[in-house]
């Protein structure tokens, strides 16, 4: 029998499935990014401002970095999640940068849809922005200059630059001091590579003080009490025994009932555990503990115990913190209270309880050479105080990566503007359609000191033509000065940033640029539509 309707649909996806295909899909994308990138490019450089994001239950965070306002903002696109993810990786592999990275992938695209409209393949575009990265990191690699862990100024200066603007500007000086002199605390030499893993500074805020009153911390600080208000507060040359195991009366790994039939047995069971938790303050006595941080909990009779040896205890410590503790004071961390000795003891030089802000905290310091220490940030309030601590974060990782790499950059949309003259050069060689797409990478990188110029309030067609007129004269680390809106030598001025920033944000970007580009159909499952809320594809 022959099909009445030859041209009748046929449905092979669930019925409340969405389908965007073709041009519709890509422009839905390339929207979507862009929407993220101006989600944050206001915040971007030392006249950048701050946004205000008020969550459903009505938590405040204030704050200019760019990885916190995206992901406090809960973006549902999937196409807007993507560069989302740019982000998220700046901010793990390098800690800073983050803002760059996204308004970069977000004119990528813009440019590149200007393109789709002269009928440039999608395919073509991604390969002419494949071979414009490319090209940007060989020139990174030619114009970085390398430093020594010796060089302190440079260092500091790296440090101030990535803290201005952000909420720790009023005392970066300060902050950029005990940034460096954490980061060269556990900093070590592995045949020949430097090796920092930044982990290993905590980062506690405490509110109730200035920034300028923030200190560093030769060894660690918990924000915990010590569990008995008879022990000892204050305990000099201590020797530290850190237990993952809870100095209590453990229940039975199988099911077991333990039946008393007369008071004579029960007297002699709660006699035997008080000798059992004897026994082990005993043993950890003999082995010289004079402090023990115990992962798990303590019985309170355990508790007694400690306090007739005289010993300070604090109990259910962060497994992050008893590795940070073994690391700062050299001791082992023991699952088992019999297999405890001497030789598993660390050191500090002091630990001691301290009530800051009606909070008590336990300070593990003075430590001989620390191989985890703790900056202690202080703030007027607590959102002053976590957007300080975001900036110190940032500051730390811009450190970590300079000594890593050993090589540095000026900032101020210096790099940005070389790379974008270098482009320009590079895609004359070019004789395929590829060369509109490095023209458009080499346009898009523009978008950073364009940027710049803006939240400072300048005129940015006049700062963009001073900059490419001084970058033609061969000024490579011409830069512009936000504060009088002249053009600077970025380096001289001390706007210094690691060569990581840049490399990791122009792959990162411009991989997302490309994969987002090369999507054509969109298909969302009527599983990811819950009732009464838009489609993805129709929000941010």
């Amino acid at each position: 029998m022959t099909n009445p309707n030859p041209y009748q649909p046929i449905f092979i996806l669930p019925e409340d499935t969405k389908r965007t295909s073709g041009k519709d899909a890509q422009r839905n994308n390339i929207a979507a990014a862009k929407a993220v990138a101006q989600a944050v490019r206001t915040t971007l450089g030392p006249k950048g401002m701050d946004k205000m994001i008020v969550d459903a239950a009505g938590n405040v965070v204030v704050t200019n970095d760019g990885v916190t306002i995206l992901t406090e903002m809960q973006i549902e696109h999937p196409a807007a999640k993507m560069v989302v993810e740019v982000a998220k990786t700046q901010e793990n592999v390098v800690g800073d940068g983050t803002t760059t990275a996204v308004v970069l992938a977000g004119e990528l695209l813009k440019k590149a849809e200007d393109l789709l409209d002269q009928e440039i393949h999608p395919t073509v575009l991604a390969k002419g922005y494949r071979l414009a990265e490319v090209e940007a990191q060989k020139i990174l690699q030619l114009i970085a200059v390398e430093i020594k862990a010796d060089e302190s100024d440079v260092l500091r200066n790296i440090a101030i630059t990535a803290m201005t603007g952000k909420g720790a500007e009023a005392n970066k000086e300060i902050l950029a001091d005990l940034i460096i002199k954490a980061v060269k605390s556990i900093m070590t030499d592995s045949s020949g590579k430097v090796v920092i893993h930044i982990d290993d500074i905590k980062i506690e805020t405490r509110v109730g003080d200035s920034a300028d009153k923030s200190e560093l911390v030769e060894g660690i600080v918990l924000d915990k009490e010590i569990v008995h208000p008879a022990m000892p507060k204050r305990v000099e040359a201590a020797r530290i025994a850190l237990l993952d195991t809870a100095l209590e009366i453990k229940n039975t790994e199988i099911e077991a009932k333990i039946q008393i039939t007369d008071p004579v047995q029960l007297h002699s069971f709660l006699d035997q555990e008080e000798r059992t938790l004897k026994e082990m303050v005993t043993k950890i006595k003999l082995t010289g503990a004079t402090v023990v941080f115990c992962q798990r909990g303590i019985d309170d009779l355990a508790q007694h115990f400690l306090v007739k040896a005289g010993i300070l205890a604090a109990r259910r410590v962060k497994r992050s913190d008893m590795e940070k503790l073994a690391r700062a004071t050299g001791a082992k961390i023991v699952s088992s209270w019999k297999e405890l000795t001497s030789e598993d003891l660390g050191r500090a030089g002091l630990v001691r309880e301290e009530k800051i802000a009606d909070e008590e905290m336990i300070f593990v310091e003075k430590c001989l050479n620390p191989k985890a220490v703790t900056l202690l940030v202080r703030g007027g309030t607590d959102h002053v105080a976590e957007e300080i601590k975001r900036a110190v974060t940032d500051g730390i990782g811009d450190v970590a990566a300079a000594l890593r790499e050993s090589l540095v950059v000026a900032g101020a949309g210096a790099v940005e503007m070389e790379l974008a003259r270098g482009l320009r050069s590079y895609a004359s060689r070019l004789s395929s359609r590829e060369q509109l797409a490095v023209q458009a990478f080499a346009d898009a990188l523009e978008i950073i000191p364009r940027t710049l110029a803006e939240n400072a309030g300048l005129d940015p067609i006049d700062s963009l033509t001073k900059l490419r007129s001084a970058h033609d004269q061969q000024q490579i680390w011409a830069g512009i000065n936000v504060f009088t809106g002249e053009i600077m030598d970025a380096w001289k001025e001390g706007v210094i940033e690691p060569l990581k920033i840049k490399t990791q944000a122009l792959s990162s970007a411009a991989e997302v640029a490309e994969m987002i580009l090369r999507i054509d159909d969109v298909i969302l499952g009527a599983a990811q539509r819950p009732s009464g809320r838009p489609t993805p594809a129709d929000e941010l």
